[in-house]
């Protein structure tokens, strides 16, 4: 099983024990599976998997649980965002969002269950590894809510002024952040040294989307474009051009193949993060790192 099915086999497995049975109700049901798949590139637990396998994986378990409940957190926010009190947008992966699909109030209920189903997942595999549930839950917790997760990056959207620093770190680079701290805790290191390549993809990341965001098409990326613009958001490619946005992204992809910590698996680790970098623009300018 390479490491794409794995993910998919764990978020599925999640998803099923989420969904209950014929006793729930069928739409909201229905709606789970359907905010999250197809899965698109499951950039951020393929980074997990990939950093606890570096590190060792020698609880595959916790890092299944660990990946899928990031996944999980992910969609449910994608779910939100959605939303017409927030981006109101009418796609999402090349399917109408689950407002769209299913109705406002079901697509509210469908987040809010994916967040429960996340921490549920996690607490599930506590028999594998009890020592490391704790942190892995502190860590998801931290990178969802406030102040610094993804909650508090929506927030940002809703002030006067934009701290442009705190809004992409918590907006974008949360979950990356807890990609590879939740993937060096599900193999049993330390998660702090793990937080700057977390942080310098998530900025890449962010970097990239902007650039997809002002360059891409409805069509090839499968939802809105332009949103930067029609919301009023801060865009790398409004603030340094396009040569001057491709040439800060491959800055910062650059830096975190250099802050990957020493660990069994760091050769192959940073040729996942070139490869991802490969995929970060695809029809657009190229990246080299």
């Amino acid at each position: 099983m390479d490491i794409h099915q794995r993910i998919d086999t764990a978020i599925r497995r999640a998803i099923t024990a989420g969904q209950g049975g014929q006793a729930a109700p069928r739409q909201l049901s229905e709606a789970l599976l359907y905010a999250c798949t197809p899965g698109g590139a499951r950039i951020r637990p393929t980074i997990l998997v990939s950093v606890a396998m570096a590190c060792g994986d020698d609880r595959p378990g916790a890092t299944d649980a660990a990946a899928a409940a990031l996944e999980l957190i992910h969609c449910a926010s994608l779910v939100h965002d959605d939303l017409p009190c927030f981006d109101d947008a009418d796609t999402r992966r090349g399917k109408p969002s689950v407002h769209r699909a299913y109705s406002q109030p079901i697509a509210v209920l469908t987040g809010d269950s994916l967040i429960i189903m996340a921490f549920e997942t996690l607490a599930r595999m506590a028999p594998e590894a009890p020592e490391r549930l704790a942190p892995l839950l502190l860590t998801l917790a931290r990178r969802t809510g406030m102040p610094h997760g993804i909650c508090a990056g929506q927030g940002w959207e809703s002030e006067a002024q934009i701290d442009l620093s705190a809004y992409h770190l918590s907006k974008t680079g949360a979950l990356f952040i807890a990609a590879t701290q939740m993937g060096a805790i599900a193999a049993g290191q330390e998660p702090e040294p793990w937080f700057e390549l977390g942080a310098r993809i998530g900025e890449a990341f962010q970097v990239a989307d902007d650039l997809r965001d002002t360059l891409g098409s409805a069509d090839s990326l499968g939802k809105p474009v332009q949103q930067d613009v029609l919301h009023d958001r801060p865009n790398a490619v409004h603030e340094l051009g396009v040569e001057g946005a491709v040439a800060r992204l491959t800055d910062i992809l650059s830096g975190a193949i250099a802050s990957i910590p020493s660990c069994p698996g760091e050769a192959a680790l940073a040729g996942m993060v070139r490869k991802q970098a490969e995929r970060l623009t695809p029809g657009l300018t190229p990246v080299r790192v």
